[in-house]
């Protein structure tokens, strides 16, 4: 059996292709660096990151991207020889009447790039610029050859609808550019918010697959087809094949934004992300995440789940192909190689180099102090994505700072409006002390910080985190002793796509890593020797 989801934590948007015996999924990375997420699989069952395509500064440059933008929605597809991968870099989400002084809603910027790759571990191409006119671009590759983008159409006129329907238009290879008239061949359905085009070519049809119903609990996948490429498109006797919008007994939730593959003996599998909620908040910590389930098309032509409920499963039936299993990833980080943990991020730049080094000091991960966990330029934070619900992450850090505006430790960390972080400063009052602030999203942005907690100088400190679902707990220890525990419990819960700030869109998930800052510019460093991050079946009050 396949256990769902197979790609856990934040890891939206999939975009299936089978090469082979191979599989290969890409996800949405947003603002987190490198761009674009891809896992690979020989069974459908057991999964691993294989690698992220956008590195440089020539394919992707987020610097000064809000929050929850970035790389949106990438396609990844095999034709001709080629990986060709297709994404959106949005540089301007807009913000509601509440978001303050950065402008209208209505007014965004989505761009749309293609690279391409002979091998899946690349080298990727620099990329070609296609349009601006909306999010969720996708490559459909003919039977004649020609290949035809897809995208969401984005009207920002007063009155319309922003989600005006499926745009298409034919690529040209040869002039590495679109060409031709652009079609709107799918207004979409009663259900609205319609995104997230794939185009297929089975038994004399065309089928459109789109996303509709927003990417929160009413999402959905809808399908439609037609005998002519440009249409018209007749939609399913379903409308939806699938989706949890009349489940909330579901255990996965948010279930939509479905791409299809075919496995070597002609069964049909659909990725999609989904959600699962707290049980007690019912907030989605993990961020969105990706499932697979088996489908079938029916007598009629059209394709629904395996028990025809169009629900999503927690198991789903495996398609029979051999075992392929990999090992699992390490539980601590020592940082003793060159290179970043493939489990780790940065956030928008290009240039790591003036965020962190594992060369200045071997064995250790080198923060050099930047700017806020606020900012959407440098931030010195380097983290991994929260997978379980119930897990226990520590680290130790070398870090000598000498007034206030000097600060590095541990981070749960959403966006820069949602953080809990527990961090080592100093004052002329106290001196070196560690205490935790968190940003609250409320009606009105809320920073909150703790008391003061006095440290030896000169000498390395731990730091431990503890997560039980909604219940968040720090702890830190100096020379070898026993773990101290802060008296407060933190709200875990508010790091979520649910628990909203002030007009910010809120589409990715709950990270834990490594931060520092240094608001005087002269940027002091701090020194992690480890990272360990622990999934748990069930946590408990550390307390206790």
């Amino acid at each position: 059996m396949i256990q769902n989801p197979i790609l856990p934590g934040f890891n939206p948007d999939p975009s299936i292709v089978r090469v082979g015996d191979d599989y290969y999924i890409a996800t949405s990375t947003f603002e987190w660096y490198p761009g674009v997420q891809i896992h690979h699989s020989r069974d459908l069952v057991n999964w691993r990151l294989l690698s992220r395509p956008l590195t440089r500064a020539s394919q992707l440059n987020m610097l000064g991207a809000p929050d929850s933008c970035g790389v949106w929605a990438p396609c990844l597809t095999y034709a001709d020889g080629l990986f060709w991968l297709i994404y959106t870099d949005v540089k301007r989400y807009g913000r509601t009447s509440t978001g303050g002084a950065s402008g209208s809603a209505s007014l965004r910027d989505f761009h749309n790039y293609l690279v391409t790759s002979p091998s899946i571990d690349g080298p990727w191409s620099d990329p070609v610029y296609l349009n601006s006119s909306g999010f969720d671009p996708s490559l459909f590759h003919d039977d004649d050859g020609r290949k035809y983008l897809l995208n969401q159409l984005w009207d920002h006129r007063p009155g319309s609808n922003r989600f005006n329907g499926i745009v298409m238009q034919e690529y040209s290879v040869q002039e590495g550019k679109l060409i031709g008239r652009r079609e709107n061949i799918f207004k979409g359905t009663p259900h609205g918010l319609t995104e997230g085009p794939h185009i297929y070519k089975r038994k004399g049809y065309y089928y459109l697959l789109t996303a509709e119903g927003g990417t929160g609990w009413n999402h959905g996948v809808t399908m439609a087809r037609s005998r002519d490429l440009h249409g018209p498109y007749e939609l399913h006797p379903d409308q939806t094949i699938l989706s949890a919008r009349n489940r909330p007994d579901a255990a996965l939730q948010r279930a939509g934004h479905g791409d299809l593959v075919e496995t070597q003996d002609g069964q049909t599998y659909m990725v999609y992300l989904c959600g699962r909620p707290l049980r007690n908040r019912g907030t989605c910590t993990l961020g969105r995440e990706t499932a697979i389930q088996r489908m079938v098309w029916g007598e009629d032509g059209w394709l629904r789940t395996e028990d025809g409920q169009g629900t999503p499963q927690l198991q789903a039936a495996a398609p029979g192909l051999p075992e392929h299993r990999f090992a699992a990833g390490p539980e601590r980080e020592d940082f003793d190689a060159a290179q970043l943990p493939i489990a780790f991020q940065w956030l928008r730049t290009p240039w790591p180099e003036e965020l962190f080094s594992l060369t200045d000091r071997p064995g250790h991960l080198r923060l050099y102090g930047r700017e806020t966990l606020g900012s959407q330029f440098r931030q010195a934070l380097v983290a991994r994505r929260q997978q379980a619900h119930c897990y226990s992450a520590a680290t130790v850090v070398e870090f000598e700072p000498e007034h206030y505006q000097q600060q590095a430790g541990l981070v749960c960390y959403y966006g820069g409006a949602k953080f809990h972080y527990l961090y080592i400063t100093h004052d002329e009052t106290v001196g070196k002390h560690l205490r935790v602030m968190s940003s609250l999203p409320n009606h009105v942005q809320t920073d909150t910080f703790t008391a003061p907690i006095p440290l030896p100088a000169g000498v390395p400190v731990q730091l431990r985190v503890e997560v039980d679902e909604e219940r968040l707990y720090f702890g830190y220890r100096v020379d070898g002793g026993d773990w101290q525990w802060l008296p407060q419990q933190f709200d875990a819960s508010i790091l979520s796509d649910e628990a909203n700030a002030p007009g910010q869109p809120n589409f990715t998930g709950t990270f834990v890593g490594m931060a520092c800052q240094d608001m005087s510019g002269s940027g002091l460093h701090a020194d992690f020797d480890y990272f360990e991050y622990r999934e748990r079946p069930y946590c408990v009050n550390p307390m206790l």
